[in-house]
C-alpha cells in the first residue's frame, strides 16, 4: 500500500513522497509521486498511471486535502507518469497540467482539453505555487526527447524524473539511499538503456553540479541526499549511455 512520507518541512513549505508500493501487482513498474505544498496549496509531480490512482489519492488524503492540489507537473509523456490525468480532472476540471511543449498534443489523449495544459518551452520556465517559485529544468533525451525536471531552490530539492531511477527489490524499504553501491547497481542497467544521449547527459550533469541540491528525488527508486547527490552526478557523468552503451 502506498503511503505519504514527509521528506522536507519548513513552516508551511512541505515535500512529501508517495513512495513505492511493494504490494502492487508485479506487472506494474513501481513509481514515486511527490507532493509539493506551500501555504495551503500543492503541486503534484508525475501523478502516476491510471491503475494506481486510488492508491496515490488515498495516500495523499491521509496527510493533506486533495482539493488543495492546484497544479500537476508531468516531466514527459509516459503512461506511468500521467495516464491518471482524467481522474485528477474529475476532482478538479480546471486543474492545470505543466508539460514539455513537445507532448502538449499527445498527453491530451489521456484527458483534458486546450485549457488544461501549460506547455513548458525547451529552455524551461518558472512555475508559481502560491508565491513559491519552482523551476522546470531542461532534461531532454533523458530519456524522453521532451523532458523536464522540477527544482525547488528554497528547499534545495530537484525532482529528477527518470534520472537517478533504480528498479529496487521489494525488500529495500527505505525511501532514501542508505546503500549507495546497492542502489547504483540497480540503476546502472536502466540508465545505460533508457538515457538516449551522451551529450545531453553531460549537459545535465554540468547543470546539476552547479545547482544547490540537498535531495535528488527520482520517479523510481530511492532519494539521494547529502553527499550522495554529487556522487550520483559524478557516476552518471562517467556512464556510457544510449548508443554508446550498446556499441561493441
Amino acid at each position: 500500500m502506498k503511503k505519504a512520507q514527509t521528506i522536507y518541512q519548513n513552516g508551511d513549505h512541505f515535500w512529501q513522497v508517495i513512495a513505492r508500493d511493494p504490494a502492487r501487482p508485479n506487472y506494474l513498474i513501481d513509481t514515486n509521486e511527490y507532493l509539493i505544498s506551500y501555504q495551503g496549496q500543492s503541486l503534484l509531480t508525475d501523478p502516476g498511471g491510471v491503475e494506481i490512482f486510488p492508491a496515490v489519492f488515498s495516500a495523499i488524503a491521509q496527510v493533506s486535502n486533495p482539493e488543495q492540489i492546484k497544479a500537476l507537473f508531468a516531466s514527459h509523456q509516459d503512461p506511468d507518469i500521467i495516464s491518471s490525468l482524467s481522474m485528477w480532472l474529475e476532482l478538479n476540471p480546471a486543474l492545470p497540467c505543466y508539460v514539455p511543449w513537445l507532448w502538449a498534443g499527445f498527453i491530451p489523449h489521456f484527458g483534458g482539453n486546450q485549457d488544461t495544459f501549460r506547455p513548458i518551452p525547451d529552455e524551461g520556465m518558472n512555475i508559481d505555487l502560491n508565491g513559491l517559485t519552482l523551476t522546470a529544468v531542461p532534461a531532454h533525451f533523458l530519456h524522453s526527447p521532451g523532458n523536464c525536471h522540477l527544482y525547488d531552490a528554497r528547499a534545495r530539492i530537484l525532482f529528477s524524473g527518470d534520472v537517478g531511477a533504480a528498479l529496487l527489490p521489494d525488500d529495500y524499504a527505505s525511501v532514501f539511499v542508505e546503500d549507495f553501491d546497492r542502489v547504483i547497481k540497480a540503476a546502472a542497467g536502466f540508465h545505460r538503456r533508457w538515457m538516449g544521449s551522451n551529450s545531453a547527459k553531460l549537459d545535465w550533469c554540468e547543470r546539476a553540479a552547479k545547482m544547490e541540491i540537498d535531495m535528488l528525488c527520482p520517479q523510481h527508486g530511492a532519494i539521494f541526499r547529502g553527499e550522495d547527490v554529487q556522487r550520483f552526478i559524478n557516476w552518471f557523468a562517467e556512464l556510457k549511455v544510449g548508443v554508446l552503451a550498446l556499441a561493441k
